[in-house]
């Protein structure tokens, strides 16, 4: 263990592993990971440009791939640079500058997986009163406010952080600058921090969101039960499940990630589920809501082949 460090100009951030027979591999995988990451959500962006599918479920999904490729590209990419010029370290102001932009797109996240998940409960539960209640106007609102109570909701961590004097070590170990790990090595009281990354954390932050997408299931699932005609109730079931594999897989990773009871504990357990949620969750979104959708393979079609819609 270092000495106090009275002031930090500067963190080292270990990476995934730090033995050297797996920088190569590692470098190799994540760089094809993000390369993925970023054609296959840019590919539902494009397919989003066809006014078939200007549609509120389509206009969350082009936020959800924004913050997919934004994620990932503020997690990954210190690993990618790590490789190329050897260097570990990172000012530790851009530390807490990535540590305020990533906890924030993920809280937008969440809070755009509700929006979409409000978006399903209406169409299956009210269709009549579709269009009318999720309105440009709605969307827009819901949008706009998912980002800006997702960046509200991690600004107290980022304060309270900053005012931070003492650091037992400029060594994080993590991939990149994220929440516990950099409360790891400070040697002021966390406890307060602690308590409050808990409570808000798992009450706002996660829980709430969880709760409100759970609620809106249920009503979905009622509404699907009581259609009479079994290919009925598949059809209506298929209009959400891109979304429900989405939810679970996120979340998932999240419970693992951050809501155990031990910050204390071992970290890699924890860069595991990060890099799940960081890498394998941004792959797969594109993947989940492009390959099972027509209407995606039908727009990319006609806005790569300059086809006229039928």
């Amino acid at each position: 263990m270092q000495a106090n460090l009275t002031t930090i100009r500067y963190v080292i951030i270990t990476g995934i592993s730090e033995d050297p027979h797996l920088q190569l591999p590692i470098f190799l995988l994540v760089l094809l990971i993000y390369l993925f990451i970023l054609c296959g959500n840019a590919t539902i962006l494009i397919a989003c440009q066809d006014p078939r599918l200007h549609t509120p479920m389509y206009f969350f999904l082009g936020n959800l791939s924004i913050l997919d490729m934004s994620c990932a590209t503020i997690a990954l990419h210190k690993i990618l640079l790590q490789f190329i010029t050897g260097d570990k370290t990172a000012s530790f102001g851009a530390c807490i500058v990535q540590l305020h932009m990533f906890g924030s797109l993920g809280s937008v996240d969440l809070l755009i997986l509700v929006a979409m998940g409000y978006d399903r409960y209406v169409a299956i539960c009210r269709p009549l009163q579709y269009h009318l209640i999720m309105s440009s106007g709605i969307c827009l609102t819901l949008a706009s406010s998912s980002w800006v109570l997702g960046f509200l909701q991690v600004t107290p961590f980022t304060v309270i952080i900053c005012g931070f004097s003492c650091y037992s070590s400029n060594e994080i170990n993590h991939f990149f600058c994220d929440i516990v790990p950099v409360m790891k090595i400070s040697c002021n009281d966390t406890s307060f921090l602690e308590t409050l990354f808990f409570i808000e954390g798992l009450l706002t932050m996660i829980l709430m969101p969880f709760l409100l997408t759970f609620v809106s299931y249920i009503f979905i699932i009622h509404s699907i039960l009581r259609i009479r005609t079994s290919s009925g109730r598949l059809k209506a079931f298929y209009t959400c499940s891109s979304h429900l594999t989405v939810v679970i897989l996120l979340y998932l990773t999240l419970f693992g990630q951050y809501l155990t009871p031990n910050l204390s504990g071992t970290l890699e357990s924890k860069k595991l589920f990060a890099l799940f949620n960081t890498a394998a969750v941004p792959l797969l979104n594109p993947v989940i809501y492009s390959l099972k959708n027509k209407d995606v393979k039908r727009s990319l079609k006609r806005i790569l082949f300059h086809r006229k819609p039928r």
